[in-house]
């Protein structure tokens, strides 16, 4: 494998692409005409524009991007996450085309795609279920019966489903058929399937997901768990690696039930497998994502293992590079997404030119992004612009280096995520490690945000003032220091 397509834009391009580069691989990048001007187009070997900015006229165009791989002399693609990286027709195009997909085979995301499919494969191996139904429930009356037996509230999943779309609550039998359509409307809209499942409602569970890779020979291996319970609208926002709350009895149950999860597919790559856990500590299988997962920055830090460099190791027919008892947990480690969201508006997207953008940086501290100074945050894609990583001895002191990471991020120009982030992870719940999916829910509002603001302008008039201060007493040893003020706002943006 000499050169690689990576089928993909922003942050997670410029991280496959470092990782090539290190293995001495070249790159290519294809870009739409919005992304013309990213940094992941100016680092590649070769950069080819796709196509226009709307994501299905460029990044979703799997011929285009196969063409452009056999142009380019690439030998094979890797499709990040996102886009096209759980689409089996485009894994099955690339292996067509005599390319390597770096990724799974179209038969594992395929099946795993599907959560009927992933439940039934999963049951095979004593796999533990949240009670519900195994295949698609198209009939009202079939439903109240199902949902009589499991007990109210239930859950409606669209099969195909993902992102919180074509799910809903049923807390009671006259919401259901109303509920059942809206669910059934919404699948078929977002995914082009209407298949629904039910199951039991879990209301405040966790929600913990197990890294896993396997290679070509039948080896597997499970990096350990990651903590990804603070989310709005069912995406996350901030994970942690180890969780605060397992045991290592449990710990090591989990891994084992992803690695069969992984061996019911035959599955290889790097991989996902999400559970609910609930209150005592009870874990039920949810889905796979058959991808490399935004968050796992987290895991490769208490780990030591370079995930993208596996996968493309894995891709190319070589074996793990290492067996389940070389794993250890090393530290704690935190991720907060850094969205161009406002979370005083819900967490609505924003858009905006970056007029100021300075990341941290020190000890402990890793950058994942996309996006620099001066650039335009566009209304086509995601609202990611990077990933803030920080690395601890112990879940305390990773929680104060985030927190020292955030004032040190200075954003101007679009509202950002991190005021959020450094309210959540200073809370109480959050400290004690008590906390489920329901966080935002519970304890977070605007106004605790904006009370933060408040008391931190506080502090730099008072600040400004004593400086002003000093500065007129003859032979101050107090220089001017331009832009205090401006300083704690801008670290709240």
């Amino acid at each position: 494998m000499q050169k690689i397509l990576v089928a993909n834009r922003g942050e997670i391009a410029m991280r496959v692409m470092r990782t090539a580069k290190d293995m001495g691989i070249k790159t290519v990048a294809v870009f739409s005409e919005a992304d013309r001007n990213m940094p992941f187009v100016r680092y590649a070997d070769e950069a080819v524009c796709i196509g226009p900015a709307l994501s299905a006229q460029s990044y979703l165009r799997g011929e285009k991007i196969i063409e452009v791989a056999k142009q380019t002399g690439a030998d094979a693609i890797h499709p990040g996450y996102g886009f096209l990286s759980e689409n089996a027709a485009f894994s099955k195009a690339v292996s067509d085309a005599g390319l390597i997909f770096i990724g799974p085979s179209g038969y594992s995301i395929e099946m795993m795609g599907s959560k009927i499919a992933a439940k039934q494969a999963a049951k095979k191996f004593n796999v533990p279920m949240v009670p519900g139904t195994e295949d698609p429930v198209t009939d009202v009356a079939e439903a109240i019966a199902i949902a009589k037996r499991i007990g109210f509230p239930i859950l409606i999943k669209a099969s195909a489903g993902g992102g919180g779309k074509g799910m809903r609550v049923v807390n009671n039998e006259g919401e259901l058929e109303q509920q059942m359509q809206m669910a059934k409307s919404e699948a078929l809209s977002a995914f082009g399937d209407d298949a629904v499942f039910i199951e039991k409602y879990v209301g405040a569970p966790r929600h913990i997901e197990i890294q896993l890779i396997g290679d070509q020979h039948g080896n597997y291996a499970y990096l350990f768990e990651r903590e990804c319970s603070i989310q709005r609208r069912h995406q996350k926002l901030i994970e942690e690696a180890p969780s605060s709350c397992l045991t290592p009895d449990i710990r090591k149950a989990m891994g084992e039930c992803a690695v069969a999860v992984a061996r019911s597919c035959n599955y290889y790559g790097a991989g996902t497998v999400e559970f609910l856990v609930d209150e005592n500590l009870n874990f039920y299988f949810l889905e796979m994502n058959t991808r490399l997962q935004v968050e796992h920055c987290v895991t490769e830090m208490i780990t030591g293992i370079d995930l993208v460099k596996e996968q493309i190791n894995v891709a190319r027919g070589n074996k793990l590079s290492f067996t389940q008892e070389d794993l250890k947990i090393n530290g704690h480690s935190i991720e907060l997404r850094v969205c161009a969201e406002d979370p005083m508006n819900n967490f609505l997207p924003d858009t905006g030119k970056l007029s100021m953008y300075q990341p941290p940086k020190g000890p402990g501290v890793r950058v994942d992004d996309g996006y620099e100074q001066g650039q335009d945050i566009p209304i086509f894609y995601d609202p990611m612009i990077a990933k803030l990583v920080v690395h601890g001895n112990t879940r305390d002191e990773a929680i104060e280096r985030l927190c020292r990471a955030i004032d040190e991020y200075h954003i101007q120009g679009i509202q950002t995520t991190l005021g959020f982030g450094k309210w959540a992870v200073q809370t109480e719940p959050f400290r004690s490690g008590n906390f489920d999916t329901k966080f935002i829910e519970k304890y977070f509002t605007p106004e605790l945000l904006l009370k933060e603001d408040q008391e931190a302008e506080e502090v730099a008039a008072l600040l400004a003032a004593t400086i002003w201060q000093q500065e007129r007493k003859p032979n101050s040893a107090i220089s001017s220091t331009n832009g205090t003020a401006t300083g704690w706002k801008m670290r709240r943006r």
